[in-house]
């Protein structure tokens, strides 16, 4: 190789040293951004870079995954309060109630606008209280308002005294239909149900759905608004489990159906005219010996008559007429 080319191809390779060492000086300051400045002590220094906060690492293990950051709610969203439904919305405005959102139950237990039923508020303002008060789905409490606005109150009419309560025999309940282990669940374990037993009045009466001494008109009327407003009516004579209630629920079935499985039963007949029916055991076997066949070889015949001539004189005849 000629001395011309190979000088030329050293200042080359020492042009090229000049220019990198800028660039590898400058890559090393921002590699170290906590490095003390020129002039401070390296105490001054730590101190400096111990300032910044350290980012925390959680190992992947027991780092949750992506999709629960997005179901953790914000703060001012989680502090906001809930906005009343356009149930909510109705029912105030026949109700007094309290709003308890969702209610979260083990296995499928719960329900979603969930409302505490305090009172129901009729036309004319009169309160009607609902004891304890029941817990229910938002549109089962607007259910069981309207019917207390709407029919129980006007058919009350006849009882003189006005409505003042109704008695909440079970509402909100997780459990089992009719309370039997590994039972479907009821409706009761949806908020969705309701057990009524009694109205009260102003006099201090309780005219009881399932007791047989309240008029039967009157249970009769109750019996066909309850089968027209709610998806399953039960009561007397449906599964022996709702013989002194009346169950009600918006329970959803296929194409609508609805069940209604309540007799309107009467009192029983009095003691004394059962009695008078039924004859006593000695009043049965008499009339038994006496309904008997009896052949005609057996049948006596009557006595005879002693004749005149054989009579003794008048004083032994008038002894025998006294005997």
């Amino acid at each position: 190789m000629k001395p011309a080319v190979v000088s030329a191809a050293v200042m080359a390779v020492v042009a090229a040293a000049l220019v990198s060492a800028p660039v590898a000086a400058a890559a090393q300051d921002a590699a170290q951004p906590d490095a003390a400045p020129a002039g401070k002590t390296a105490k001054t220094a730590r101190a400096h870079a111990s300032a910044r906060p350290q980012p925390v690492v959680i190992p992947e293990e027991f780092a949750p995954p992506q999709e629960a950051y997005a179901s953790f709610p914000e703060s001012a969203a989680a502090a906001a309060p809930a906005r009343p439904s356009a149930c909510q919305l109705r029912l105030a405005k026949l109700a007094v109630f309290q709003a308890l959102g969702t209610l979260v139950g083990p296995g499928e237990c719960g329900a979603t606008d969930a409302v505490l039923l305090q009172t129901i508020i009729l036309a004319n303002d009169a309160k009607i209280a609902v004891t304890p008060p029941a817990t229910l789905r938002c549109p089962m409490a607007e259910q069981i308002a309207n019917w207390v606005r709407d029919d129980i109150s006007p058919s009350l009419v006849q009882f003189g005294p006005p409505l003042r309560g109704l008695d909440n025999f079970d509402s909100y309940e997780c459990r089992g239909r009719n309370r039997v282990r590994a039972a479907q669940l009821s409706e009761h374990g949806r908020a969705d149900a309701l057990d009524v037993r009694d109205f009260k009045l102003a006099d201090g009466r309780e005219l009881g759905l399932a007791d047989v001494n309240v008029d039967k008109d009157w249970r009769e009327k109750i019996r066909a608004s309850a089968c027209a407003r709610f998806s399953t009516v039960l009561g007397p004579g449906s599964d022996g489990y709702h013989e002194e209630h009346i169950h009600l629920d918006l329970a959803e079935r296929h194409n609508g159906y609805k069940l209604c499985e309540w007799d309107v039963r009467e009192p029983p007949r009095p003691a004394e005219a059962q009695t008078q029916a039924q004859p006593s055991s000695d009043e049965a076997s008499a009339q038994d010996e006496e309904s008997a066949a009896i052949p005609p070889d057996e049948v006596p015949l009557p006595r005879r008559r002693p004749l005149a001539a054989n009579l003794p004189a008048n004083g032994a005849a008038k002894k025998i007429e006294r005997n």
